[in-house]
């Protein structure tokens, strides 16, 4: 999948105050990457001759073989590969800290540390003075060098801060990033303590999100004089909050590819980026990039809703449950409403509202049959969901009341002259409102909320009926994505009593249908799977992307459980239904977010009903 990039984060063994091995060293690092497909290399602080040479920094010999073994890297960098490399910089009286971007055949700019750090095992002030001290457009023979250089690398623009940068209070990357940069690279020179990778990994995974951009980040190895303190080569990669890769203790290579305009899409959408007025700067050209990225190493995910471990999807979905009762509860209280009331299908949905509610009434001292179960079986209705609901609603302690909808619906046909015998729209949608009005009729009759157990996932179809089951007081489902709703009964069965338990994890197993019609009726044989609507749903609102973008996502995620027509044919109706159903997203009613994907028309998402966009 094109428009990624590949960035590479190295830990190459270091011989201090020995260049030319150095050297030897970081172009066997680059050659590595560049077989790899990156298109840039990150090295550490110092690379080239060591963090930890002391008063040798002021030695002549070692100068001028640093110069050499720029040179000869500079000379043999693989093509079309962007290395970074550390070394001290002398201009006239002064000693700079610097990392150099380079090219085959160039230096293209240099960028000193800003933060020197002079406390504990550090003492650089003694060796170095800060970036700051050089004047405005300050060069080194002809190269660029200052703290405001922001580099171009085709759509990627990344800058530089270096190791104690990052720990500093005015962190230049702060500034970066209102340049404009996607990716800040760190080349470090950190020692090692009990608890402090962790400590360091959560700085770079902070700042990644902080500053809604990309994060490398690159520390010395072994290799560097063990006299008072030890390297651990600690590799950090990191992309808006997420550490995609990491590596400690061992030499080598990290990896991950980034896409810059998904980190332009997240910031436009999710932050207040646009506000943040453009810091000076100058940007340098350093040409298209390299390399063969095709988004595998981007921590992209086949399920994005539901997090692949068991721990943390079990926390997840605790935390969703909390977020709806806590709506629900103050809906519940604001209203003064006596009773909650909601249809009970035997469908995960329903369930997952009921479970709501239970919850609402156990953690409030509420009596549980606060909440009246409706469970109205018309033409489709099947014996398997039928008896759920019953179990349900008894094991949970709900009043459950039965209205079956078949005689009304069959006189409404007669009065609208409907012929039973075509099953179409009409003959699904007067099941679907008939419903919708004996709840609220109920719900108005006793005082109480009508709960809403529409999800996410319907929403962003319009697969619902418009005022029938697309219309509540309050729907507690609303920000929950079908692939989600089966974990999050699946959780609450893993704590429930046996018989409880049992019951929700039959709910779950059963097949999702709208029962409708007669026989079995199947809304993924219909609209196709819900894991491919939810990843559409996902990468769609996430990242704005377009239709052949969803397309080759899926091709390169899930192509190993649907084949390339699935995926074309629910991608067409992803796109179709998305926009033509806008109108149901635009009257629905009030429901608590739970996720960074919402589709509120109020908060989330306003689009006009009628748009003629082509996805």
């Amino acid at each position: 999948m094109t428009g990624f990039v590949r960035i590479a984060a190295a830990s190459p063994a270091v011989s201090v105050a020995d260049p030319a091995a150095n050297a030897e060293a970081i172009l066997a690092a680059a050659e590595a990457a560049r077989a790899q497909g990156a298109s840039l290399l990150l090295t550490p602080e110092l690379s080239l001759t060591g963090y930890t040479c002391g008063d040798l920094f002021g030695c002549r010999s070692l100068a001028e073989r640093t110069e050499e073994a720029l040179a000869r890297v500079v000379a043999e960098a693989p093509e079309g590969l962007l290395l970074v490399a550390g070394l001290p910089v002398a201009i006239a009286d002064r000693l700079y800290n610097c990392a150099a971007v380079a090219r085959r055949g160039e230096v293209l700019g240099l960028v000193p540390k800003t933060h020197l750090p002079t406390y504990r095992e550090f003492y650089e002030k003694r060796h170095f003075v800060p970036g700051t001290a050089l004047p405005p457009g300050a060069t080194w023979r002809g190269v660029p060098i200052g703290t405001d250089l922001l580099f171009a690398c085709g759509e990627l623009r990344f800058g530089i801060e270096i190791c104690e940068d990052l720990w500093a209070v005015d962190a230049p990357s702060h500034r970066l990033a209102a340049a404009r940069a996607h990716l800040i690279l760190n080349p470090s020179a950190s020692t090692e303590a009990v608890g402090k990778a962790a400590y360091r990994r959560d700085l770079v995974r902070m700042q990644s999100a902080r500053l809604a951009c990309a994060y490398a980040y690159a520390s010395a190895g072994p290799g560097e004089s063990t006299t008072d303190v030890v390297y651990g080569a600690h590799r950090v990669l990191a992309n808006n909050g997420r550490v995609l890769a990491e590596s400690r203790w061992e030499e080598g290579l990290s990896l991950m590819d980034i896409r810059p305009a998904w980190i332009d899409a997240v910031r436009r959408r999710e932050t207040s980026f646009p506000e943040l007025p453009l810091a000076a700067h100058r940007l340098v050209d350093c040409g298209a990039p390299g390399g063969g990225a095709d988004g595998t190493l981007a921590g992209l995910d086949p399920a994005p809703f539901v997090p692949a471990d068991p721990a943390h999807r079990r926390e997840r979905c605790a935390e969703i449950l909390r977020i709806q009762v806590a709506g629900l509860a103050k809906r519940f209280a604001h209203t003064r409403a006596k009773r909650l009331v909601l249809g009970l299908s035997g469908g995960l949905d329903s369930t997952l509202a009921l479970l709501v509610c239970a919850r609402l009434c156990r953690e409030r001292g509420l009596p549980p049959e606060t909440v009246l179960a409706v469970t109205m079986p018309g033409f489709g209705t099947g014996a398997r969901t039928h008896g759920n609901a019953a179990a349900l609603a008894r094991e949970l302690g709900a009043e459950l009341r039965e209205i079956p909808i078949g005689p009304g619906v069959e006189r409404h046909f007669r009065d609208i002259g409907h012929d039973p015998a075509v099953r179409d729209v009409t003959y699904e949608n007067a099941q679907a409102r008939a419903r919708t009005y004996i709840l609220m009729d109920l719900a108005n009759q006793e005082g109480g909320l009508l709960v809403g157990t529409g999800d996410l996932s319907e929403i962003a179809l319009g697969w619902s009926t418009y005022n029938g089951d697309h219309m509540s007081m309050y729907a507690v489902n609303c920000g929950v994505p079908k692939t989600l709703v089966r974990y999050c009964v699946q959780a609450i069965a893993d704590d429930a009593p046996p018989a409880l338990a049992a019951t929700l994890r039959d709910i779950c197993d059963t097949p999702v249908s709208p029962e409708l019609l007669p026989g079995e009726q199947h809304t993924e044989a219909i609209v196709g799977s819900y894991d491919l609507h939810d990843f559409f749903l996902y990468y769609f609102m996430k990242y704005g992307s377009s239709r052949a973008e969803l397309r080759d996502l899926a091709t390169l995620l899930l192509a190993d459980r649907f084949p390339a027509a699935t995926i074309d044919r629910t991608l067409a109706i992803f796109c179709r239904r998305f926009v033509a159903q806008q109108f149901k997203r635009s009257a629905s009613p009030d429901g608590p977010k739970v996720g960074t994907v919402a589709l509120s028309p109020r908060g989330d998402w306003r689009m006009p009903s009628d748009a003629s966009l082509a996805l």
